[in-house]
């Protein structure tokens, strides 16, 4: 079962450097987002538009192998409370999906307000507010922001160390 992040599981070993996907897991896109080749910064890589299950995971089975990811981070949209939203529902259920079909290690982040403040920044960058453009990148700029998290807590973990 995919796990929800704690510092002292996310922590690398000394000299161990491996990409990390980064999902925020939609029902129509999946953005998605990678980290740099040390672990520090998130980058967005693509934006998925779904289909069936099994042709989405083929997508995502061939991005794994190109870039020799084996750890991923998927969003985990709470509601504020912290209860399990019915999205929530299905992103744990891709998570496991990914586990089950890659065997990858997946670690699940809480994502609640992830897309406003991903509005946000295209708000800051000065770009267009116009809904079809947006659409196009803001699950990349979420995916991003869930990855990013990870990627400081993580830093934070292993310097604790």
């Amino acid at each position: 079962m995919p796990s929800d992040q704690n510092p002292e599981e996310l922590s690398t070993e000394p000299g161990q450097i491996e990409r990390v996907f980064g999902f925020d897991v939609g029902d129509r896109r999946i953005g998605i987002a990678i980290s740099d080749p040390l672990g520090y910064t998130a980058q967005p890589l693509m934006t998925l538009h779904r289909a069936r299950l099994k042709d989405d995971l083929k997508s995502v089975g061939r991005l794994l192998r190109r870039h020799g990811v084996r750890v991923a981070v998927v969003g985990n949209p709470l509601y504020m409370s912290g209860d399990v939203s019915p999205q929530a529902l299905k992103a744990q259920a891709f998570a496991a999906d990914l586990e089950r079909e890659f065997g990858l290690t997946i670690h699940l982040w809480d994502e609640r307000l992830t897309t406003t403040e991903a509005h946000r920044h295209l708000d800051d960058l000065g770009h267009s507010s116009a809904r079809a453009d947006r659409k196009q990148i803001i699950d990349q700029v979420a995916a991003v922001l869930i990855l990013q998290g990870f990627l400081d807590l993580r830093g934070r973990g292993h310097e604790a160390e």
